[in-house]
């Protein structure tokens, strides 16, 4: 599936046809530069390997600077594989931009990868949605956001795996599939999805057809 690596720029609204205010996320996707080709032959398997966002050469690694200067360009801070039924025959070094990609004559509707905001250790009820025990009355006062039992203390004398209790919220590899594309910049690189997609501003995504 084709696809670009883009970065979260931020939020906005514009109007539709129809006069409603569509909230939307700006992508700056590309360009990406083709730093690899994957074969049947050779890889066993068919790929094509995207690079984005310039990097310092002094922050790369040897066998990095080696992949880059292979393709003929400066080094990159990402890197990401998508299945190669791209339109056009790519070789190394190629450019794609959201111009290679998308366009305004038709309705689009993309897959868009990110890593969710972290928010480090977390109560049951903010991570999972717990209503707390009891309530706010009746003589309690310090178990409104307590996780409640956590099984049989006679049999099996122990907590189930995967019980649901507090911890690390967050920091997670989220898709979020079928976003509608309201508009593409191509003159900037920019696409407009609606609705939100994972990530803070500024974190890498995925962007897939």
């Amino acid at each position: 599936m084709p696809g670009l690596i883009g970065k979260k720029i931020g939020m906005t609204s514009v109007f539709g046809a129809d006069g409603k205010n569509i909230p939307c996320t700006v992508i700056e996707a590309g360009p990406c530069v083709v730093t690899q080709i994957r074969t049947v032959e050779k890889d066993g398997y068919a790929a094509v390997q995207l690079a984005y966002d310039e990097k310092k050469e002094k922050h790369t690694s040897a066998p990095l600077m080696g992949h880059f200067k292979k393709a003929n360009t400066t080094p990159k801070r990402k890197l990401v594989e998508f299945a190669a039924d791209f339109e056009k025959e790519l070789n190394l070094g190629d450019q794609l931009t959201v111009a290679d990609i998308f366009d305004n004559e038709e309705e689009r509707w993309v897959d868009v990868t990110g890593i969710s905001k972290g928010k480090g250790f977390q109560g049951v009820v903010k991570r999972h949605g717990f209503g707390g025990v009891g309530g706010q009355t009746h003589g309690q006062h310090n178990r409104l956001r307590a996780p409640g039992s956590m099984g049989a203390s006679s049999w099996p004398s122990r907590v189930f795996r995967g019980k649901r209790m507090a911890g690390r919220t967050g920091g997670d590899r989220v898709k979020i599939l079928n976003l509608k594309v309201i508009k593409v910049i191509p003159e900037n690189n920019l696409i407009l999805v609606k609705g939100s997609i994972p990530g803070a501003k500024g974190s890498y995504v995925i962007v897939e057809e």
